[in-house]
This record gives C-alpha cells, structure tokens and sequence, in this order.
C-alpha cells in the first residue's frame, strides 16, 4: 500500500517540477525516507538520480528552444560535479540524523527563497548585459552548490538560478541553463555515493519512471496554472514538511517532554498562531528590505 502512496508522491513531484521549472525534487527525500521507508543515505542517492535525469529531460526540451548557455552550464556545472563528488565522497562522515536536519536546513531556504519571489518582477527575455564575470568565481559557486548536492540529494536550483542571473542570463535562460548543471552535478554525487551506497535499482527506477511522467504532465499544465500562486503554496508545504524532518530528528523523550509540556500549558493553539502570523511578517518584512537594497543599486 505504502508503495502505491510513495509513486503517487512521485507523481506529484514530478508535476510541480514540469510546473514550476525546479523546487519539486525538493521533495523527493522526505518522500522516499518518510513514506517508502528508504535508508536516508541510500535516499539521498537515489534522489541524484531521479532529479538528475528528470533535470536532463527537462534541459532537452529547453535546449532545443535555445534557452541553454551551454558555455556556461559546463563551466559552472565543473565546479558543480567536483563538489557534488566531494560531497557524496563526505557523506559518510555525517550520521544519518545529522544529514537528515541540513536537508531540513536546505528545505527552508528553498521555501524562502521562492517565497520571496514576486510576480512583479520584470523578465527580460534578452541576457543583461553585465560585465565578463570571472572564471574562478563561476567554478567556486558551481563547487559550493555541488557539495550540497552530493551531500544531502538536493538538486539546489534556487542556488544555481540566482548564481547565474548574476552573471548575466536572463531568467528563462537561468532556469534552463540551471538545469543542465544541476544533471551534471547529480552524475558525479551519484559516483561519489556508488561507494558506500548500494541502491535498489527496481524502486528507483519506478519512481523515477513516474516522476518523468508527472514532469511531462506538469509541462502541459504549465500553461493553465498561476505559476506565482502555485509557488507561494508549494513553499509553504515546503516549510511544514522541514518542521516535520526537524522534529522528526529531536530524541524521542525530549519530544514527548515538548509536547506534554506544550499540551498541559494548553499552548498549542498559541504556537500554531504565532507560527501563522509571525512568519507571514517575518517574509514580508525581508521582502521590503530585499525591495529596497534592489531599488538603493
């Protein structure tokens, strides 16, 4: 049963990433940890590949549309593939525990960063013309996003896309030229896990197939759905799940400690209406600030 729930979560990660270009693969470790009861290290691992090939199919049909800067999908996507190795071969330092709450960290800061998004932003369909960035920078941003791929699974889009945008590419190129980087960076944090991770290839591949789907799915919907809404709700869920892995990873007497203290103080509703107002003000309020550090250059 477990199974079918499991395939039907990668059907919907498959989905939101034909939607909304990236963010949906964010998913797929709680997916397959919390609900197909994978091993969090071998769940990173298969995450490289259902997000590293899911990524390829997408780069292809943006490839073929002239979105790509290939040049510079190879030269960060260098950096990228030797931090991902770096960060598959530092995996097994880390215990499962440890790695599970930087996935949190990393959830967080995905829903953030989407959330902070705004559908006023103006798109530029032409690459802005900014100074020659240098090399070295490029190769130093790839590798930082890498280690964090091959470390915790996560593609790390809403790293690469904001990286390239600030070297000069148009956000419709970014988002497709990210998407090349992040297929290379998932092959070599896979190598870097093939180590000390046997994976079970029957269920990735299952998943994996119903994720392709779902994004092929999420592409012909792409066009009927307010991408701006869609986003804003889906980095909500994001930060509930990241709750979750958070308090999944406390002891277990101290969570027990938690809530029978939150229950008999009858705190709950407080804390769930602290969380409700207060984050909205905290979003906001970083959003005026970003507005106008924008509006200051």
């Amino acid at each position: 049963m477990m199974l079918y729930v499991g395939l039907a979560g990668a059907l919907l990660v498959g989905v939101l990433l034909g939607l909304l270009g990236g963010g949906g693969s964010i998913l797929t470790v709680p997916l397959l940890v919390y609900v197909l009861g994978v091993e969090p290290r071998t769940a990173i691992a298969m995450s490289l590949v259902v997000v590293g090939v899911t990524s390829a199919s997408g780069a292809l049909f943006h490839a073929r549309a002239g979105r790509v800067r290939w040049r510079t999908a190879f030269v960060f996507g260098a950096g990228g593939m030797v931090g991902a190795f770096l960060g598959g071969k530092l995996n097994p330092l880390f215990s499962a525990s440890t790695l599970m709450l930087f996935f949190a960290g990393v959830m967080v800061a995905a829903a953030v960063a989407m959330l902070l998004r705004t559908e006023a932003t103006r798109v530029s369909t032409e690459v802005t013309p900014r100074a020659a960035p240098h090399v070295g920078r490029i190769l130093l941003q790839g590798l930082g996003v890498g280690i964090l791929s091959g470390l915790v699974g996560a593609g790390g889009g809403f790293l690469i896309v904001p990286a390239l945008a600030l070297v000069g590419l148009s956000t419709p190129m970014a988002t497709a030229t990210s998407l090349v980087v992040i297929a290379l960076q998932c092959a070599a944090g896979l190598v870097g896990h093939l180590g000390h991770v046997e994976l079970p290839w029957k269920l990735t591949g299952e998943v994996l197939a119903v994720a392709l789907a779902g994004s092929l799915l999420g592409g012909k919907l792409a066009g009927h759905v307010a991408p701006g809404s869609l986003r804003k709700g889906f980095a909500v869920f994001v930060l509930a799940t990241a709750t979750f892995l958070l308090w999944a990873q406390l002891p277990l007497g101290l969570r027990a400690r938690l809530g029978q203290g939150l229950a008999s103080a009858g705190a709950w509703p407080w804390v769930a209406v602290a969380t409700g107002v207060g984050l909205p003000i905290v979003l906001w309020r970083l959003r005026v600030v970003r507005q106008r550090a924008t509006r200051g250059h």
